[in-house]
């Protein structure tokens, strides 16, 4: 009978010019997203990530990062023609942490109701919605705003809560469980800005286009510990 175990992950491979283990970091190419500004500002936090559609390099990664722009169907459409949503679903099960940017965490849930109703990857309970006109505001949100947060979350350990991140959206979303937001922001309401559940992590906001606050989050996410399941 097999039995879970919590263990401690190692990485597989040390950099002695760097002077620490490299991990398999993965950006997932769903066909959108701002892939090279992710990688490159992973690149000069001093890693070294990839970026692959392939469900075999999803299977063999340390960490994943999900990010997505533009429709929510389309994105959807990226994932499940290149058959990565039953190897991201595996990869989690396995322990390892996997960090949404905008589209990408809104994918995390079960449906948006962007052009209709589009099923997501449904890891998180609950919907991605329209901001409404009723807000008086200019829609898409688009600009820098402030996160609100408890200070012992993990993803914004350095960070100061009202620190300002970089937006680009029309939707947001809403989660069933409220323990499973970690940040909201206000724009003519307080939307959920974060989201985790375990080894699940999203962001709403840009941390690639955040400078240093972006940066402090990228690097939280790249260098938390891994407590990577296994079985006997």
């Amino acid at each position: 009978m097999n039995a879970a175990k919590i263990a401690f992950h190692q990485p597989k491979k040390y950099c002695f010019r760097r002077g620490y283990f490299m991990e398999n970091i993965l950006i997932v190419n769903a066909g959108t997203g701002n892939l090279k500004s992710v990688a490159n500002t992973i690149t000069k936090l001093g890693f070294d990530p990839r970026i692959s559609s392939s469900p075999k390099d999803v299977l063999k990664a340390d960490r994943i990062i999900l990010p997505g722009v533009g429709a929510f169907g389309e994105f959807m459409a990226g994932l499940e023609n290149n058959n990565l949503i039953p190897a991201l679903k595996t990869f989690l099960n396995s322990g390892k942490p996997l960090l949404g940017i905008c589209v990408g965490m809104q994918a995390l849930f079960e449906l948006s109701e962007e052009m209709g109703q589009y099923p997501g990857i449904n890891l998180l309970p609950g919907k991605v919605t329209r901001f409404p006109d009723s807000i008086q505001l200019k829609i898409p949100h688009t600009g820098w705003n402030q996160l609100f947060f408890d200070q012992n979350q993990s993803l914004f350990y350095g960070i100061a809560p009202g620190s300002y991140v970089y937006f680009n959206h029309t939707y947001y979303c809403l989660p069933d469980k409220a323990e499973n937001i970690t940040a909201t922001t206000q724009y003519g309401f307080d939307f959920c800005s974060a989201v985790q559940s375990n080894n699940i992590y999203g962001v709403q906001f840009h941390p690639e286009k955040s400078q240093k606050i972006g940066k402090q989050i990228l690097n939280n996410f790249l260098t938390m510990p891994i407590y990577q399941k296994e079985t006997k």
